[in-house]
Order: C-alpha cells, then sequence, then structure tokens
C-alpha cells in the first residue's frame, strides 16, 4: 500500500540515505500511517531477486517478528537486508553458515555451545583487564592529540576496546589484533566508496579471519588450554562446535561484537557533547542506566531481515510465504508508544525496553552483558580523563545498508570552542 507523505522512492536500506542520516522522521510517518509497509525494489539491486520488502516500524511489531522464529525464518534469506549488488546467491548462501542467519534447532544447538563463553563469571574475569585497557586507551588518545588539541574519537578510542575484548575473550595474541580490525573492517564498508573496499575484498577478508580462527580452534583441539575456545571446541561430552563453526563465530564476534560497539560508544560521545547537561550528570552521578540509553539512541544495527515461512498476517497486512520483512529496530527505539519523549537522549531512562539487541527470541544478542560493560567503561575513562572534551567537527557517516556507522568523529581536549 502507498505510504503518505514519504518521498518518492523512498527506502531505508538505501546507503546513499544512511549516510546522510537515520530516516527517523519517515519512521514517524510510517508507525503513524502504515506501521507494516511494501517498500518496492528493482530486482537484483540488492542481492535479492523479488519485488522488495515489507518495512516493519512499530515496536510491538518488531518484537513479534523476533519472537516468532516459525513464521519468520533468518535462515532463508539470511538477516542481512541489503548486500551489494554485485553479490551472488552462492555468497548468499555461504552466510547461512553464521549464527545470526541460522534458525532453530540448529541454532539452538550452535547457541548453547557458544554461550558458554558470556557467562557472567566470564564476563566479570574480563572486567579487570578491559578497565585497565579503557583508560590506556583513553590516556593515548589524549598524549596523542594533535597540537591544537584535537584527535579522532573514532580511531582513537571507540574501535579499541571492543576489539580488544573480543580478542581478550577468545585468546588473539597482542600482535594478531590488528589484523582482527583489519579484517571485520573490510567486511562491512564495501559500500563506501572512501574505503574502496570491493565485495571480492571483503569475502577475501571474511575468509582469512575465518581461515585464522579455525587455525585456532585446530590448535586448541590438539592442545587445549585454559581458555574460552577450549571450552568451545574441546569439551569432552558437552557438545563442541567444529573448527569451521567455530571460525564462523568469530566472524560473527567480529561485526556483530566490534563493529556495533564502536558505533554505540562513537554515537554515545556525540550524543554527550551535544548534550551537555547529560554528560554533566554521567561525570557527577555515573548513573547504571546510561549505557542502555547510549544504545537506544545509537541503535548501531539499523535493521535486520527475516522471510516468511508461512502465509500470515501482521499489522493488518497479508504477508506472503516467501516475502521479506525488515526489522527497523532504529525505528522501534523511538516509537512514542513505548518511551515517553524517545527524541530526548536521558541517560536515566528507567525503563528502558529498547531492541538495541535484537527483539528478543532467539537471536537476542548472546554478547549484551560485554557490550554494556565495555560502554560502561569506556565512558568512565573519558569522564576521569577527559572531562572537558568538545567537539571539533561534526561526525563523517559511514555508507552502509544496515549499520548506523561512524567513521570520524573529531573532538579537542581540554575544552575550547567547538566548531
Amino acid at each position: 500500500m502507498p505510504c503518505p507523505h514519504l518521498p518518492e522512492g523512498f527506502d531505508a536500506t538505501d546507503p546513499d540515505l544512511l549516510r546522510d542520516r537515520v530516516p527517523l522522521p519517515e519512521f514517524a510517518r510510517l508507525r503513524q500511517t502504515a506501521p507494516v509497509w511494501w517498500c518496492p525494489q528493482p530486482p537484483g539491486i540488492t542481492g535479492f531477486e523479488d519485488a522488495g520488502y515489507w518495512a516493519v516500524t512499530r515496536h510491538a511489531d518488531v518484537r513479534y517478528v523476533s519472537t516468532h522464529p516459525e513464521l519468520f525464518s533468518s535462515n532463508e534469506n539470511t538477516a542481512v537486508i541489503r548486500f551489494n549488488e554485485h553479490i551472488t546467491r552462492d555468497q548468499i548462501e555461504v552466510q547461512k553458515l553464521i549464527m545470526l542467519n541460522m534458525d532453530p534447532p540448529e541454532h539452538t544447538r550452535v547457541r548453547q555451545i557458544v554461550q558458554r563463553g558470556f557467562t557472567p563469571r566470564a564476563i566479570r574475569n574480563l572486567e579487570t583487564a578491559l578497565r585497565d585497557r579503557a583508560h590506556a586507551i583513553v590516556d593515548e588518545a589524549k598524549r596523542g592529540a594533535d597540537a591544537d588539541g584535537t584527535f579522532d574519537f573514532v580511531t582513537k578510542v571507540a574501535i579499541e576496546l571492543p576489539l580488544q575484548a573480543i580478542a581478550e575473550l577468545i585468546g588473539v595474541p597482542q600482535e594478531d589484533r590488528s589484523r582482527i580490525f583489519d579484517w571485520s573492517n573490510k567486511m562491512v564498508a564495501y559500500d563506501d566508496p572512501e574505503y574502496a573496499i570491493t565485495e571480492e575484498i571483503g569475502a577475501e577478508a571474511a575468509m582469512e579471519l575465518i581461515g585464522y580462527s579455525m587455525n585456532m580452534a585446530a590448535a586448541r583441539k590438539e592442545c587445549p588450554a585454559a581458555d574460552i575456545v577450549s571450552q568451545l571446541v574441546a569439551a569432552e561430552g558437552q557438545g563442541n562446535l567444529s573448527s569451521d563453526e567455530f571460525g564462523f563465530f568469530v566472524l560473527l564476534l567480529a561485526v556483530a561484537g566490534n563493529e556495533t560497539t564502536r558505533n554505540a560508544i562513537s554515537h554515545g560521545m556525540h550524543a554527550f557533547l551535544t548534550h551537555p547537561e547529560e554528560w554533566e550528570r554521567f561525570k557527577r552521578e555515573r548513573p547504571a542506566t546510561a549505557a542502555e540509553e547510549i544504545v537506544r539512541w545509537a541503535t548501531p544495527v539499523v535493521s535486520f531481515q527475516r522471510t516468511a515461512t508461512q502465509d500470515t498476517e501482521l499489522g493488518g497486512q497479508k504477508i506472503a510465504k516467501g516475502d521479506r520483512i525488515g526489522l527497523f529496530y532504529s525505528s522501534a527505539n523511538n516509537d512514542p508508544e513505548v518511551f515517553t519523549d524517545p527524541e530526548r537522549f536521558d541517560i536515566t531512562r528507567d525503563p528502558n525496553p529498547h531492541l538495541g539487541f535484537g527483539g528478543g527470541g532467539p537471536h537476542f544478542c548472546l554478547g549484551k552483558a560485554l557490550a554494556i560493560k565495555e560502554i560502561e567503561l569506556i565512558f568512565n575513562a573519558v569522564a576521569d580523563a577527559l572531562p572537558d572534551l568538545t567537539l571539533a567537527g561534526e561526525p563523517r557517516r559511514l555508507r552502509a545498508a544496515w549499520l548506523n556507522g561512524v567513521k570520524e568523529l573529531r573532538v579537542r581536549a581540554g575544552g575550547g570552542a567547538s566548531t
């Protein structure tokens, strides 16, 4: 059905649109007038040979789809809503080996194994090392600032802790960690011409990361150690991951864990510096609710998709078997039916039932506790070492189809006028 008051050709997965902004005004109109809206697309431009997808924008509907995997599959067309137009179907099929793109019962089996690495005890065991790392990262950024006191918050601060957390979790040696970061960047940056990264380069990076991880798994199978990798791949009698399953699990961590937390931190810093009263409150009170609001505000994953496994109905619309459904978390997290004054950045917001870690159901983010801890630690470190940080430029956004990405955020240490 047509939706009134939307620009002609509007598509919330258009990377040119997301390079400039998240379309929150358009999402508001969709929630009000057509909460389940058919978005037409020319066949092939997204990697899918169909005519488009259903855009789901209300919080309640996103949750419903997320919690009914028997009706809405992650596996059929994967959870990625838009690929580069040059991708082949065979390349899409390979991605079904990633846990994100599995359905129960296979998803259940793999998740039960990998969640051993994300127990409260495992997170607590990382906390001291990550707290020290967070302070070291911020101190190094401060010391390495340009002569005018400016530096890029993304590359000097936001990138580092998520990368180090994942590497610490799975035991990647320090000398190899820059390679993990490089592979991760290449896998998600193919839509941004500034990086001159093709789909082929992204695929090669993915294969290199998988190969590195498989070798690590094979070594632990041969000689188990007291680490998470050994628990996942060499646990006798408890089920374990094969070497290739472990490789695809690390691939998922590199994107879902690294990229998303990095962007939450980057958006969070921008939010604090454009809402100085909240930055002052954070420095003074350090509320435990801050990290959740940063994730809601940032919503690093704008959308994922599902595919209908049978004819069904959603939001008054008849959905046909095989139709793709876009779950727009950025819209759900600004739904006024759920959030009072959703356009307000409020670090004491409570309750905060945002969908920044997914809409519930089997694919709810496994690493939520780790991500929240990283966000808390890095902003505590910034508040301690750089309390007078100010903006030195507007953020430069990543051109991407489903990530709310920031590739540069210039800030100034020690106060001074912002631009």
